[in-house]
């Protein structure tokens, strides 16, 4: 007991500014260690060097730390034990009770009343995730709402699935855990079990994606035998707050009940390009919350029509790279080439050919949420700022709408056996530029009026939409391509 008190402090001194620097500073300091380890999970990926990685990582300052005060507390783990230390058996103190050792019905009023607009924002934010999101009993909640459940049957429609990363079988998985691109969070806590019920229904009319969280059966453990669990759902691959929606926290249970409907507004065109993770976590107080296993579905994929409320098996969250991504999204376009002469009195002059792009689907960047975006087109080999054409810059949007085209003139037929159309989809950043994917339209053939090429590297679809459109003068051809990442290098 004498060794416990020796490593708490005594707060109840504290005044209100006191108390919410202090909190500030722990919260401050949760953020900083989080992005830290963030940092170095990157850099264990892609330094292969240990030597160089120690020096990077900061493990070298760590270990000289924990030789020369291996005997110490660091200090924000000295408070955050005095803290944890202000519980009374069997219920968690309010923040504003905690630097006091007592209940919130027993604070002095002049805390308990009215507590400083600075303290009172920050214990709602920390009170907000340590609910997983808030329950509206008047289901007034625009990002969540609170509806009685008629399904008791356990036994209803159950879809298995195998793995979020190795699934090539199932419909409705992706081919990786598309939420691993933009997270850093604590995972591998605990291993992942149990499954998820729920059900989606899109509404046509008010254009809204309603996604009921039933329950969750057979969940990990978190700490001695049980979880305080809430689930967590992200519209792919926007992760911005806009996005993020919440059931609220069940207490010390492993089967958790929510009956709750979380609802996304968003026109059924920007649907198809989404993806919908759902997750589950462990909340923790003014700590990391612990990863329990999580759902991604391909919302292009998914069968409207099945409205029954459906079984998933939780998967773990495997770490997908940047660089392993095939595609960023798609983008729909129509092309046409209008043979010299064509359109009577000897028009056009020369041949022409028309690029309408029409919208892209689903831009996925690096760090998440919206995109300001571009395309960019040549029409290869004339790789000259001539030939360049783009559209104008959309901002904030997954699903961009260019409705932009583009005319290159001086073509015979001939030509269009020798050239490659290629488009690229940039990120616009402040004063930066980064590029995303891209698509090449051509024979695919892999050479140029009699020289190898490596930009005549069409895919399939690509080469077939080519080849329609040079069959088919006169005549728009509609397609829609995964906008790719493995674009073969060119020289400018």
């Amino acid at each position: 007991m004498e060794g416990d008190r020796e490593d708490s402090l005594d707060l109840s001194h504290l005044t209100e500014e006191e108390q919410a620097a202090i909190l500030e500073v722990l919260l401050r300091d949760s953020d900083l260690r989080r992005c830290d380890e963030g940092r170095v999970r990157t850099l264990q990926q892609a330094e292969t060097d240990p030597v160089r990685l120690r020096s990077l990582s900061g493990a070298w300052f760590s270990e000289e730390r924990s030789k020369r005060h291996h005997d110490r507390k660091q200090g924000c783990d000295l408070v955050h034990a005095s803290i944890r230390r202000r519980k009374t058996t069997g219920k968690d103190v309010p923040l504003t009770g905690v630097f006091n050792g007592q209940m919130e019905d027993t604070l002095p009023s002049s805390i308990h009343s009215s507590p400083s607009p600075k303290i009172e924002k920050r214990l709602q934010e920390a009170k907000e995730e340590e609910r997983g999101g808030s329950e509206d009993s008047d289901g007034q909640d625009g990002d969540t709402d609170s509806v009685s459940s008629g399904v008791t049957d356990l036994d209803s429609i159950r879809l298995t699935t195998s793995s979020s990363v190795g699934s090539l079988h199932s419909n409705y998985m992706l081919s990786g855990s598309m939420m691993s691109l933009f997270s850093s969070g604590e995972f591998g806590v605990v291993e992942v079990k149990g499954r998820i019920q729920f059900s989606m229904v899109y509404n046509t009319q008010k254009e809204e994606l309603r996604v009921k969280v039933y329950r969750c059966e057979d969940l990990a453990p978190a700490r001695k035998n049980r979880s305080d669990p809430y689930v967590k759902t992200y519209l792919l691959p926007d992760k911005s707050s806009h996005s993020k929606k919440k059931t609220s926290v069940k207490k010390k249970t492993l089967n958790p009940v929510y009956d709750q409907t979380l609802r996304y507004k968003l026109c059924i065109a920007e649907l198809r390009g989404r993806t919908l993770n759902l997750s589950v976590w462990h909340a923790v107080p003014l700590g990391k919350n612990v990863f329990l296993g999580e759902v991604e579905l391909a919302l292009g994929l998914w069968d409207w029509a099945s409205t029954q409320p459906l079984w998933h098996d939780l998967q773990p969250r495997v770490q997908l790279s940047p660089d392993s991504i095939s595609s960023r999204g798609t983008i729909s376009l129509s092309i046409k080439f209008t043979p010299e002469g064509s359109e009577g009195s000897g028009l056009p002059l020369t041949g022409e050919l028309h690029i309408w792009l029409r919208e892209g689907h689903g831009l996925i960047s690096n760090k998440g949420g919206t995109v300001d975006s571009f395309v960019k087109s040549y029409i290869l080999p004339d790789a000259s700022r001539q030939s360049g054409q783009k559209t104008r810059v959309v901002k904030h949007s997954i699903s961009p709408t260019y409705n932009h085209t583009m005319v290159y003139d001086g073509f015979h037929t001939t030509d269009l056996n020798e050239a490659c159309a290629e488009l690229t989809v940039w990120q616009r950043d402040g004063l930066k530029t980064h590029y995303l994917g891209g698509i090449r339209l051509s024979p695919g053939t892999g050479q140029s009026y009699g020289e190898a090429v490596s930009w005549m590297d069409s895919t399939e679809d690509e080469t077939a939409v080519w080849t329609s459109m040079i069959q088919n003068p006169n005549h728009w051809i509609d397609i829609t391509l995964p906008i790719r990442t493995n674009l073969a290098h060119r020289l400018e």
